[in-house]
């Protein structure tokens, strides 16, 4: 999908000016490969992106070292981008660790819709000291993505990435993905 301020330079012109809102507006196209529902804006991967006459550099936060969507994210931010004809940059940095609460509440309803169940925000840790320095799995009570009943079991701290486990649901008989709290 083409923005309507996505301009493409023609041989001679110089590149038009880029609008910074209109870049952050088409990685908000990029959906996260895993649950493409959510866009990897709304999961809060995108660190900076810096304009330049020369090109778009992207930094990229992955949820989890050794994420295997990695490259499949760097690829569609690349091919979306290249509407705006500069050449495009996509670092990956561990430089600010991603964090769950950098998932925004549109793409923690979206979660929601999709039956997972967001993760509880945690704030800085330590910062408020009736919460652990650091998150306990299944101490935690999360609600059901489909009923929203908190009367939820951890039924296994593995689920199919890293990022995810597996809980059960009490009143409606659901299983679903539970994001964990990073």
């Amino acid at each position: 999908m083409v923005m309507p301020s996505e301009q493409r330079a023609t041989p001679g012109d110089r590149p038009p000016r880029l609008d910074p809102r209109a870049v952050l507006a088409a990685l908000d196209d990029v959906g996260d490969p895993e649950i493409p529902a959510v866009s990897i804006v709304e999961m809060g991967m995108i660190e900076r992106i810096e304009l330049t006459p020369a090109g778009i550099a992207v930094e990229l936060l992955p949820t989890f070292v050794g994420c295997p969507a990695l490259d499949v994210i760097r690829e569609s931010i690349v091919e979306r981008l290249a509407g705006f004809g500069r050449p495009v940059r996509v670092d990956v940095s561990f430089s600010t660790p991603w964090t769950s609460d950098r998932i925004s509440p549109a793409g923690r309803e979206k979660l929601r819709g999709s039956g997972f169940a967001p993760p509880p925000h945690l704030g800085p840790l330590g910062a408020d000291r009736s919460l652990p320095m650091l998150p306990v799995l299944g101490a935690t009570p999360v609600e059901c993505p489909y009923c929203g009943s908190p009367k939820t079991t951890l039924e296994n701290v593995f689920g199919p990435t890293q990022c995810r486990s597996i809980r059960h649901c009490a009143e409606c008989r659901q299983p679903f993905e539970a994001f964990k709290p990073v």
